[in-house]
Order: C-alpha cells, then sequence, then structure tokens
C-alpha cells in the first residue's frame, strides 16, 4: 500500500513538473520595449509621457532611466520629473524620496531650489484648501504633519536660494499655512472648550498664539483663552487676555459683539 502511494506521488511530481516545463512554451516572451534605447530616448518618451499626463508610464521610463544610466544629466532631471510625475500620480512617499535624493546627491545643482519647492508642494494638500486641514474629525487626535512638512520645505527653500523664482509663491503658502496651523491649534482648543477641558483648550489656544504670531488665527484664540479662564476662576488672567485682544484687534466681533440683522433680512 505504502509503495503504491509513492509510486502515486511520484507520478503526481513527475507530471507536474512536465507541464510546468511544457507551459514555459505557452507563453510568448515579454518584450521590453525599451532594450536598446539611449538615454536621450527614455528622457523623451518618459518626458512627452508626463506632459500627456500618464504619469505611471512616466514613473516607469524614468525609473529605468535611472537605472540604466545613473549618471549624466539625464538621470538628474530623471529625478526630478520622477519626484513630479509621482507627486501628480499621488504617490507621496516616492516623490518626497525622490526630492530628498535629489537634494543629498545634487546639493549644488542649479535646480535643487526647485527640489525644495516641490517638496513642499507634494505635502502642501491644495485640493483641499484651509479648511480642509482644520475642520476634520475627531481634531484632538490628529496631528497637522503635512502642514508642518511643507511649510518646512518651503521654509528651507526661502532661506537657502531668496532669490529663486519659487520664493515669492512659497512665501505666499508659508502665510497660509502659518494661519492654516494657528487655525488647527484654535480648532482643537475649541474642541477641548466644548467638553469642558478647560485648562487644555486655554494651552492650545495659548500654542497657537505662540506658534503663529499675527495671524488671523490669533483673534479667535485669545477669545478661547479669555473664556477657558473665566470657567476656571482665573480673573486676572482673563483680563490680560482681554485687553491683549482689545488692543491687538480693537474691532472684533469678540470685543464688540455681532452686529445685529438688518429687520428686513430674513435670512
Amino acid at each position: 500500500m505504502n509503495d503504491r502511494m509513492t509510486q502515486t506521488r511520484l507520478w503526481l511530481a513527475t507530471a507536474l513538473l512536465a507541464f510546468a516545463l511544457a507551459g514555459c512554451g505557452l507563453f510568448p516572451d515579454v518584450k521590453d520595449e525599451t532594450a536598446g534605447w539611449s538615454a536621450e530616448k527614455l528622457y523623451g518618451s518618459a518626458h512627452d509621457a508626463m506632459l500627456e499626463g500618464n504619469y505611471t508610464r512616466a514613473i516607469k521610463l524614468f525609473e529605468t532611466l535611472e537605472s540604466r544610466y545613473p549618471y549624466g544629466r539625464y538621470a538628474q532631471q530623471a529625478i526630478l520629473e520622477g519626484a513630479f510625475s509621482n507627486w501628480r500620480a499621488n504617490e507621496q512617499a516616492a516623490a518626497t524620496a525622490a526630492c530628498d535624493r535629489f537634494i543629498r546627491t545634487y546639493p549644488n545643482h542649479p535646480n535643487v531650489d526647485y527640489a525644495y519647492y516641490l517638496k513642499g508642494l507634494v505635502y502642501f494638500r491644495e485640493d483641499q484648501g484651509l479648511f480642509g486641514y482644520v475642520y476634520e474629525l475627531d481634531l484632538a487626535e490628529r496631528d497637522p504633519k503635512q502642514m508642518r512638512e511643507s511649510f518646512a520645505a518651503f521654509k528651507e527653500l526661502v532661506q537657502r536660494f531668496p532669490d529663486s523664482r519659487y520664493a515669492d509663491d512659497a512665501n505666499l503658502r508659508m502665510r497660509y499655512l502659518s494661519n492654516a496651523i494657528g487655525m488647527y491649534e484654535v480648532n482643537v482648543a475649541r474642541y477641548y472648550y466644548n467638553r469642558g477641558a478647560y485648562i487644555a483648550a486655554a494651552n492650545r489656544a495659548q500654542a497657537a498664539l505662540i506658534i503663529t504670531p499675527q495671524t488671523a488665527s490669533n483673534e479667535p484664540a485669545l477669545d478661547i483663552m479669555i473664556k477657558s479662564y473665566e470657567k476656571l476662576g482665573l480673573t486676572q488672567l482673563a483680563d490680560d487676555s482681554r485687553q491683549i485682544l482689545v488692543k491687538t484687534f480693537p474691532d472684533s466681533v469678540y470685543v464688540k459683539g455681532t452686529p445685529p440683522k438688518p429687520w428686513w433680512k430674513f435670512w
């Protein structure tokens, strides 16, 4: 019985091996269309694919170019344009890794400022806008890491290359991000205040003042500080915060109150 089972297993193994070997001839060899392509042709095809919005193909061709021709201007450009293609394909990790690799490998390259700028763009969630950043669920559990990463990249660009063609736009985005980060802190503070955690609310509102001074987020931050200190019975701190609010934002709705609606407005 055992001999028969052994023979059966051997027969099955032999049959499977024969099928596998025969199967190798059932499928045609997959040919690499880029075999024999020069660095110039690889770059041109990848660049065209990128311009056409075919980012998947562009990424593949740029990677092939880098692996076959790791040196020279085409390889350098492949890193930057590969980073751009990955960004447009929503491959954030690959895009930032490429930017960092370019900065590390070619710190004196004429286009290294663009690598910093692109890295800032990768982290900049432009599609969601300001309120996409700050009005999230579970605010107390979230950390605006991407905003900070974006700000840091733009800041380094501006500091290292103040005359860069990208510096003005980077400065605008930094101001936007600074206020967005401040508003994030304000909304976290408001989250805590609405749940009766007044110490945490005051601390987060104060953080908005310290981290992002001279931004629009300072106005609601001071209001939350005043209300939180009042709830805690800290009269002097509440008065001090109110004086700062009045002096800094004399026309604030938190100072003058919301103006009444005209009698003829029903909305």
